[in-house]
């Protein structure tokens, strides 16, 4: 996977997601805490390599490049290889198409402390550099793993975690339902929404929705995420204090 940009590349290796080569170019550097970056790669046993400015345009992936490009091991992970805590938190997408809305379903997640994100039926790689981009590197921070939405369902079953489909079509609103338990979040693609595995009656699931006063039916499904998780981590506040 290609790891690009400042920010991306610290969190990478302060997640210990260490690159195996970064190519880099002093005069396209935006800050001054680049070289000491490097040297921290370097010291996990990173390959560095010097480019010049045109070189490095011809690599980058990135319209303005910061002049930091790294290549790491790409993020395989499986429902297994989840050690889920005692009220655990989790995101479900599903078929998300689009790398940016997967990146910022991500970056959210880090910001509210989920326990994983599930990506299931993927339409996107995980490891595109657009989703490393839009989740500014919390894809090193979050636990992501991928499966299929039938395989989950039965995992989420087995381990006693309560579904919520968001759905515009549900009748709950979704400051109404009770994510103080161990709590999967389930989310669509952007264009259809969820598939039948998970709006059957045999699911179990909770169909929650987000009211809208104007004339769109539903929101981005990284807006929508966002807003379901801060309210799980309000309930979940208020239940600590």
């Amino acid at each position: 996977m290609l790891i690009e940009g400042y920010r991306e590349l610290k969190r990478a290796i302060d997640n210990n997601h260490i690159p195996l080569e970064v190519f880099f170019c002093p005069k396209l550097f935006l800050g001054k805490n680049e070289n000491t970056l490097l040297s921290m790669c370097q010291e996990r046993g990173s390959r560095l390599i010097e480019c010049s400015p045109e070189v490095f345009q011809k690599i980058a992936y990135r319209d303005r490049p910061e002049g930091l490009l790294a290549v790491a091991r790409q993020i395989k992970a499986s429902l297994t290889d989840l050690n889920l805590q005692s009220n655990a938190l989790l995101v479900v997408a599903e078929s998300i198409e689009k790398p940016g809305n997967l990146g910022t379903i991500l970056r959210s997640a880090d910001a509210a402390g989920v326990t994983a994100v599930i990506v299931c039926d993927k339409c996107t790689d995980i490891n595109n550099p657009n989703v490393v981009r839009a989740s500014i590197g919390t894809i090193f921070s979050v636990k992501v793993v991928e499966s299929s939405s039938t395989e989950t369902v039965t995992w989420l079953h087995k381990n006693n975690i309560q579904i919520f489909c968001a759905s515009p079509h549900a009748q709950k609103l979704y400051t109404d339902a009770d994510y103080t338990k161990s709590t999967a979040i389930v989310l669509g693609t952007e264009k259809f929404g969820l598939s039948n595995i998970w709006l059957s009656e045999n699911t179990n699931a909770h169909r929650i929705r987000i009211p809208m006063a104007g004339q769109a039916d539903s929101l981005n499904v990284a807006a929508a995420a966002t807003i379901l998780l801060f309210e799980a981590v309000r309930q979940r506040s208020l239940l600590n204090q």
